[in-house]
């Protein structure tokens, strides 16, 4: 069935409560906006962009954005908020053996991209990496086309041996990037200061501890999910608001909307209930990305046809 938009989703607490008194339905009163609203903005128009495995936008250029596949060329493709095609800037000298997630961190008055090849399915990796480059920028008609010089490569080890990664981030109070594992359970939090990053060509990660809010599969979702059951509650993408209050993850199944209080660092922040929104119905999502001014969050599949969501959340002052 084609999906319609946008798709409004309030509470699912909400809807129960309608649902057991019938008097609800004859109140007058005005209903509030829902708590999220998600909206199918478009799909992934570029057909070289076949299994988007991360998602970033851009500092420099409000509603563009950089996504890139989980494997092949070294290649970011420049997107708009509905998927649009506005081109291409291969990163050089690197490889792309797993890219599973990409962020952006300050470096002086700019902006650096870093791709993170760290992606490892069966945990044998002695070694992951990320790729720092400039942020591109577009020419005088918005499209991109360039080839941005590698600026730095960092290659990591984990304290408690190799294990699968598909979400990054960078935290901007904590200043640091942070990784979450994907097949552990519970998911594993990761950390490497900024500075280290940047000055290091090789460090280890510190362990923060484990992530126990990511709900796991439930008897309903057998119906939906059949085999793929084992794999929808596992993180497979990540992102923090450019003002650190805001943290999302995507999984297969669900988005999760973490909230810090104050100047907490995300491990403690994480040990609390998160917002959670079932959905958006892609096929395999694991690219998801805050707009540049932090209101909105985006999130794209890997799989093609490849809808692009965007959710809004209603914010309480």
């Amino acid at each position: 069935m084609p999906y319609k938009t946008p798709l409004l989703i309030p509470a699912f607490a909400l809807l129960l409560l309608s649902a057991c008194d019938p008097q609800a339905q004859q109140k007058t009163t005005p209903k509030a906006p829902p708590p999220v609203v998600i909206e199918r903005t478009g799909y992934l128009d570029a057909d070289e962009l076949n299994e988007a495995s991360g998602l970033q936008a851009s500092f420099s250029h409000a509603g563009d954005f950089f996504v890139h596949n989980d494997d092949g060329p070294t290649v970011l493709y420049a997107i708009d908020e509905t998927g649009n095609d506005l081109g291409v800037v291969s990163i050089d000298p690197a490889r792309n053996k797993d890219w599973e997630d990409i962020t952006s961190v300050p470096v002086g008055d700019g902006r650096w991209l870093v791709a993170g090849d760290i992606g490892d399915n069966f945990a044998r990796r002695k070694y992951i990496s990320l790729y720092f480059a400039e942020e591109p920028q577009p020419d005088k008609d918005g499209r991109y086309d360039s080839q941005q010089m590698l600026k730095h490569r960092l290659d990591l080890t984990y304290p408690d041996g190799p294990r699968d990664c598909e979400s990054m981030a960078y935290d901007p109070v904590g200043e640091r990037i942070l990784l979450l594992s994907k097949r552990d359970k519970p998911a594993r939090l990761y950390a490497i200061g900024l500075q280290t990053a940047l000055q290091e060509s090789q460090a280890e990660l510190t362990f923060l501890g484990t992530i126990h809010k990511l709900r796991p599969p439930s008897a309903a979702d057998k119906a939906s999910w059949g085999g793929q059951l084992d794999w929808i509650s596992q993180p497979t993408g990540m992102d923090i608001s450019a003002d650190g209050t805001e943290a999302v993850v995507i999984t297969y199944r669900s988005l999760y909307r973490f909230q810090r209080r104050g100047d907490e660092d995300w491990f403690s922040a994480m040990q609390r209930q998160p917002t959670e929104v079932v959905g958006p119905p892609g096929p395999q999502n694991e690219a998801v990305a805050y707009s540049s001014d932090g209101k909105s969050v985006f999130v794209t599949t890997e799989k093609r046809p490849s809808p692009v969501f965007r959710f809004e959340f209603r914010r309480v002052e």
